[in-house]
C-alpha cells in the first residue's frame, strides 16, 4: 500500500492486535505511518508498505457509535479529504454528522462481516476448524451417551444404564445397591460427571467415612477429571480464619467427612445452608437407625439430605441391610414417601407377590399364562382388562415377544424400582473364576503362636525383627515361586507399608527380580507411576507390591496372580483384595495364592475364610453379616490354634448359617428389582454411542489439528498418544492446560492401563476449554477462498454463511436434542440462488485453497458490495426458512415430553414415588422449551467468500 492512502485524521484498525481498538494516523512521512490507539493509550509506527492495518470503513444502516457515546445509524457516507464523514440520525431521530476522527475508539468487532470488512480476516484453516467444531459439538450433545464419554472407565452395560437412566432424571435421588465388585462408585461418579457436563448439577457434596476420603478424591479427579476440594476440622478452621463466614460455600465441589458434621453442630449447620444439588453418601449402611434409636450421624445426614435436590446413597446389598435398615435408607431418599417402617414392610408383602408373578412369566412363558386364568387376571388388575385382552388377541407366534412387554410394564410400575438399584454377580456376565492355592510352611523358631495380640500372629513380619526378611520362609517361598512364573505378572499384597518396601528392597536389590511398591506413604504421581511401570507389558515390572491401599479403587485385570502374604481380618477387606483382578475384563481365572505358616492364627483364618464362607473362590455376599455373628468365636479359635474341636465346630456352624442365609436370599431373589436395575437394550445403545464416541482416529486427527491451531507444542508419545506444551504463539491462555505440559492418551484402554497420563476423549476439560473457543468467541467466524471449479465461470464469486439457532434457555435442559440439525448452511451465488444443496462443505473444503492475507483485504474492499448483496440474500433466505426449522424442532420436542409425560403420569397412578411435583416440573420445562423455540432467532456465526478461479 502507497504512503497516499494514509492521512492524518483516518481510522484503522490493527490485524495483529485487534484488542488495540480504532487506531487514529497521526503523521505519515518517510514511508513510515504513526497509528494512536486512544482506547489501549497505545502508540505505534509502521512501514507503510507492509503495515498489518486495515481501513475501518462503516455502510448504510449499520450502527457506529461517537466519542461521546452516541449512538448513529448510518444513512450515508461521504470523503472529505481522504477522511470519511458519516451522515446518519440518532436515537431520537436527530440527523447527525459524525467525522471518523470522532468514532469511539474503544470498538471491537466480532460479527463475521464485520471483521470481514475491515480486514480482520481469518486463516482458512481456522474457518474450516470452526464449522468442524460446530459438526462435533451437535453430534456429541445429541448422543445418547452425552455426559458420559469423558470418564476413564471400562464400558460396563449395567454402570452405563445405570448412570444414564439416574442422569437423566430432574433430580435423582437413588440408592446405589450393587453387589461388591460391580462399581457402586463409578456408576456414582459417571452421574456426577454427566450432571455436570450438561450443567444440570453445579454444587456437589461428598460425605464419607474418614479411610475414605483420599480415595475418593483421587478417584473422581482421575477417573472423571472433578476436582473437589476436601473439607476437614483443619481446612475449615483455616478457612474461617482468612475471613470465610461458610468454608462450604468456598467450593462447588466438596468431599468431606460425615464425622464433621456429627462432631460440630456449627459445621452441620453450614452443610446444611450451603445448599447442593446432589449430595453423595458413601457407607450408608453404616448410618444407625432403629426404631428405639437413630444414631447422630443418620441425623446429620437427614439434615443436609433434606437441603439437596439430588440424593446418592452408596450402601451394602438390600438383604445385608435387613426390611429395617433398608427402610432407613429409603426414608433419606424420600421420607414422604416411606414415612412408616409397618406401611413399608406392608407394600414389601405386595412386592413379593409381583415378584412371584413376573418369575412365573419368565419361566411359563406364554403356554403357561394362556392356560393360567388366574395370572391373567392378576395382570388384568395390575395393567388393566385392554392389555391382557390384546394379548391374547394377538398370533400364537407373537405372544412370546409380546410377553416380553407384560413384564416391562410390570417392571416400570415397580414401587422402589426407581429408588432402588442392585445389580450381581448372577445378573452381569463377564466375571472369570477364581482358584485357590494354599501352601503350609514351618514357621521360624523366632515366631510364638501362643502370644496374646492377634496383631503380631496374623504378620509374622512384626515378631521376626529387623533381619525378619531373611528368616521368614514366606519370602524363601515368594522367591522360589517367582522364578517359575517368570513370565507371569504378579499382585503381591500385605498389611503394612513398611511390609512391603522390605519385600521390594529384597526382591529387587537382592534376587533381580523386577519389581515395584505401592503404598500410602507415596505421591499419587509416584502411585501412578509404579502402576504404570507394573502395567507395561514389555518393559514393566513383573510384581507389584502393594500396602492394603492396593486393594482400594486400582484394578489390576491384566494380571492373573494374586499373591495373599498376609490375610485381613475382614471378609469384605479380602474380598477388595480379589476384586483388584477379578474384575469383567479379566481374561483368565484368578489365580490366589496364600503362603501360611503351620498351626497359626492365619490358618485357622484361612479355613474360616476357605471352608466356612467358600470367599475365596467366590464372591460372599454374607461375609460381613457371618463376620459379626462369629466374630468372637473366631477370635477365640484363633487364639487356641490346639484345640481341633473348637475349630470343626466354628467351621461346621459358619457353613450351616452360610447356607441358610444364601437359601433364604435364593427363595427372596427379586427378579423385579433385577430388572429394574438393568436394561439390555438401552445399556446396548449406550455402549454402541460410548464405542462410537471413542473412534480414536477421528478423536484423534481433529484434536492434533485443534491444538496446533491454537498455538500449542505437540510432540507424539506413543502410538495414540501426545505430550502438550504451552508454546510461544498461543492464541490465548488456557486454564486447562498446565504450565508444566499434559501428556495424554485418545485410546481408552492405554487409559485404563496408564493412569499415569491423561485419557483426551471429547468431554476432556480442555477439549471442552478449547471447543467453547473456537465456537462462542470470533475466531474463524470469516475466511476467504479461491477454488477451481469447470460448472461455473472465474471470478464467480459464492458466499457461504453458517447460521446458529439461538436458544434462550438454559442448556441443563439440552434442548439441542430435538433440533434438525447443528446450524443452518447456505452457499450463495451472484444471483442470489443457494447452491448448499448441489456443493456441499467438505467438497469445498477439499477444492478450496487459502489466499494471502494482503490479497484477500484487497479482494475485500474491491467486491464488498457484492458480498453486501448476497450477505443480503442469505439472511432472506435464512428467515424464510426459520419457520420451518422451528416447527422441525417443535414437534420432535412435543412428541418426546408428551410420550414421556404420559408414561410418568401412568406411573404415578400405581407407583408412589413418583408425586405431582415431577409431573409439575416435567410440564413447566417443556412449556420453557416451547417458548425458547418459538421465539429462537439465526444468527449469522461465520462466513466464507469463495471466488472461482479459471
Amino acid at each position: 500500500m502507497s504512503q497516499t492512502e494514509f492521512v492524518p485524521g483516518q481510522r484503522w484498525i490493527s490485524n495483529t492486535e485487534a484488542d488495540l481498538g480504532l487506531g487514529i494516523v497521526v503523521e505519515c512521512s518517510n514511508r513510515r505511518v504513526e497509528i494512536s490507539f486512544p482506547a489501549a493509550a497505545e502508540v505505534r509506527t509502521y512501514a507503510t508498505d507492509n503495515a498489518p492495518l486495515s481501513r475501518v470503513c462503516f455502510e448504510a444502516d449499520e450502527q457506529i457509535c461517537s466519542d461521546e457515546d452516541v449512538l448513529v445509524t448510518v444513512r450515508e457516507r461521504m470523503e472529505h479529504n481522504g477522511c470519511y464523514l458519516y451522515m446518519g440520525v440518532d436515537s431520537d431521530g436527530n440527523e447527525v454528522i459524525l467525522p471518523e476522527l470522532h468514532l469511539n475508539s474503544a470498538v471491537h468487532f466480532s460479527k463475521p462481516q464485520e471483521r470481514l470488512f475491515v480486514g480482520q480476516i481469518d486463516r482458512h484453516g481456522l474457518y474450516k476448524l470452526r464449522v468442524e467444531t460446530r459438526d462435533h459439538q451437535y453430534r456429541l450433545a445429541t448422543s445418547p451417551a452425552y455426559g458420559l464419554i469423558g470418564t476413564r472407565v471400562q464400558l460396563l452395560p449395567h454402570q452405563l444404564y445405570i448412570a444414564a437412566e439416574l442422569a437423566s432424571r430432574t433430580a435423582p435421588r437413588a440408592l446405589l445397591a450393587d453387589e461388591v465388585g460391580l462399581g457402586k462408585t463409578i456408576e456414582a461418579g459417571m452421574i456426577l460427571h454427566q450432571r455436570l457436563i450438561s450443567e444440570r448439577a453445579k454444587r456437589i457434596l461428598i460425605l464419607l467415612p474418614d479411610s475414605l476420603l483420599h480415595q475418593w478424591l483421587v478417584e473422581m479427579r482421575r477417573r472423571f477429571n472433578l476436582t473437589f476440594s476436601l473439607l476437614d476440622a483443619e481446612r475449615c478452621e483455616a478457612l474461617e480464619e482468612s475471613g470465610h463466614d461458610n468454608p462450604f460455600e468456598t467450593a462447588q465441589l466438596v468431599i468431606s467427612p460425615v464425622s464433621l458434621l456429627a462432631r460440630s453442630e456449627t459445621r452441620l449447620q453450614q452443610a446444611e445452608q450451603a445448599g447442593w444439588d446432589i449430595l453423595v453418601v458413601d457407607e450408608a449402611h453404616h448410618l444407625g437407625w432403629s426404631r428405639e434409636v437413630i444414631s447422630h450421624a443418620y441425623q446429620c445426614v437427614e439434615r443436609v439430605a433434606r437441603r439437596s435436590d439430588g440424593l446418592l446413597l452408596l450402601t451394602a446389598t438390600p438383604e445385608q441391610l435387613g426390611a429395617e435398615g433398608h427402610f432407613a435408607r429409603l426414608r433419606l431418599l424420600d421420607p414422604e414417601r416411606y414415612p412408616d417402617l409397618d406401611q413399608f414392610l406392608d407394600e414389601e408383602q405386595q412386592y413379593f407377590h409381583l415378584n412371584h408373578l413376573i418369575g412365573s412369566l419368565l419361566e411359563g412363558g406364554a403356554a403357561f399364562l394362556k392356560q393360567d386364568k388366574h395370572t391373567q387376571g392378576e395382570l388384568a388388575e395390575r395393567l388393566g382388562e385392554t392389555a391382557i385382552t390384546q394379548w391374547l388377541a394377538l398370533p400364537a407366534k407373537e405372544q412370546d415377544t409380546a410377553i416380553a412387554s407384560l413384564i416391562n410394564q410390570l417392571v416400570d410400575r415397580q414401587g422402589t424400582g426407581r429408588v432402588l438399584f442392585r445389580n450381581t454377580r448372577r445378573t452381569v456376565a463377564g466375571f472369570p473364576a477364581r482358584h485357590f492355592h494354599s501352601y503350609p510352611l514351618m514357621a521360624p523358631n523366632l515366631y510364638q503362636p501362643d502370644a496374646d495380640a492377634l496383631e503380631p500372629l496374623l504378620h509374622p513380619e512384626r515378631q521376626l525383627g529387623e533381619n525378619w526378611v531373611s528368616e521368614d520362609p514366606r519370602v524363601a517361598w515368594l522367591q522360589e515361586w517367582l522364578k517359575q512364573q517368570r513370565k507371569e505378572k504378579v499382585l503381591v499384597i500385605c498389611a503394612h507399608a513398611d511390609t512391603a518396601i522390605a519385600l521390594d528392597e529384597y526382591l529387587s536389590l537382592r534376587i533381580g527380580v523386577r519389581s515395584t511398591v505401592f503404598h500410602e506413604g507415596m505421591s499419587l504421581i509416584n502411585r501412578d507411576r509404579s502402576a504404570a511401570y507394573f502395567a507395561d507389558e514389555e518393559l514393566g515390572a513383573q510384581v507389584l507390591i502393594s500396602s492394603e491401599i492396593g486393594s482400594e479403587g486400582r484394578n489390576f485385570q491384566f494380571c492373573h496372580h494374586l499373591v495373599l502374604f498376609d490375610l485381613p481380618l475382614s471378609p469384605d477387606l479380602l474380598e477388595q483384595r480379589i476384586g483388584r483382578l477379578d474384575r469383567i475384563g479379566q481374561t483368565e481365572a484368578v489365580q490366589i495364592h496364600l503362603p501360611y505358616y503351620r498351626h497359626s492364627p492365619t490358618e485357622v483364618l484361612m479355613q474360616w475364610y476357605h471352608q466356612g464362607l467358600n470367599a475365596f473362590e467366590r464372591v460372599c455376599a454374607t461375609g460381613d453379616a457371618l463376620y459379626h455373628s462369629f466374630a468372637q468365636p473366631l477370635r477365640d479359635v484363633m487364639q487356641r490354634i490346639e484345640d481341633q474341636g473348637a475349630l470343626d465346630t466354628l467351621l461346621e456352624d459358619t457353613r450351616e448359617a452360610r447356607e441358610e442365609l444364601e437359601l433364604t436370599l435364593s427363595e427372596g431373589r427379586d427378579r423385579l428389582l433385577e430388572m429394574s436395575s438393568f436394561n439390555a437394550e438401552r445399556a446396548e445403545l449406550l455402549l454402541e454411542a460410548m464405542q462410537d464416541e471413542d473412534d480414536v482416529s477421528r478423536i484423534q486427527t481433529y484434536a492434533e489439528r485443534l491444538f496446533d491451531r491454537f498455538g500449542i507444542t505437540l510432540q507424539p508419545h506413543g502410538r495414540h498418544g501426545l505430550v502438550l506444551h504451552q508454546g510461544e504463539h498461543m492464541l490465548c491462555h488456557l486454564s486447562e492446560l498446565p504450565e508444566d505440559g499434559m501428556t495424554l492418551t485418545f485410546s481408552r484402554d492405554e487409559a485404563l492401563l496408564r493412569e499415569d497420563i491423561e485419557f483426551m476423549s471429547w468431554e476432556h476439560p480442555l477439549m471442552l476449554e478449547l471447543m467453547d473457543l473456537l465456537t462462542r468467541n470470533e475466531t474463524g467466524n470469516n475466511a476467504i477462498c479461491m477454488l477451481k471449479l469447470p460448472a461455473l465461470p472465474a471470478g464467480t464469486l459464492l458466499v457461504e454463511t453458517v447460521y446458529e439457532l439461538n436458544l434462550a434457555v438454559p442448556k441443563a435442559l439440552q434442548l439441542a436434542r430435538y433440533l434438525p440439525g447443528g446450524y443452518l448452511r447456505l452457499l450463495i451465488d451472484p444471483e442470489g440462488r443457494d447452491l448448499s444443496d448441489v456443493l456441499a462443505h467438505q467438497p469445498l473444503n477439499q477444492l478450496a485453497k487459502p489466499l494471502k492475507l494482503s490479497t484477500s483485504q484487497n479482494m475485500v474492499r474491491m467486491v464488498r458490495d457484492n458480498i453486501t448483496s448476497q450477505l443480503k440474500q442469505a439472511q432472506q433466505q435464512a428467515d424464510a426458512r426459520l419457520p420451518g426449522l422451528r416447527d422441525t424442532a417443535l414437534g420432535a420436542l412435543t412428541k418426546a415430553r408428551n410420550e414421556a409425560y404420559q408414561r410418568l403420569e401412568a406411573l404415578a397412578k400405581v407407583n408412589p414415588a413418583i408425586d405431582q411435583a415431577e409431573l409439575d416440573r416435567h410440564q413447566a420445562d417443556t412449556r420453557l422449551m416451547q417458548d425458547a423455540l418459538q421465539s429462537a432467532q439465526l444468527r449469522l456465526d461465520a462466513l466464507r467468500v469463495i471466488v472461482v478461479s479459471e
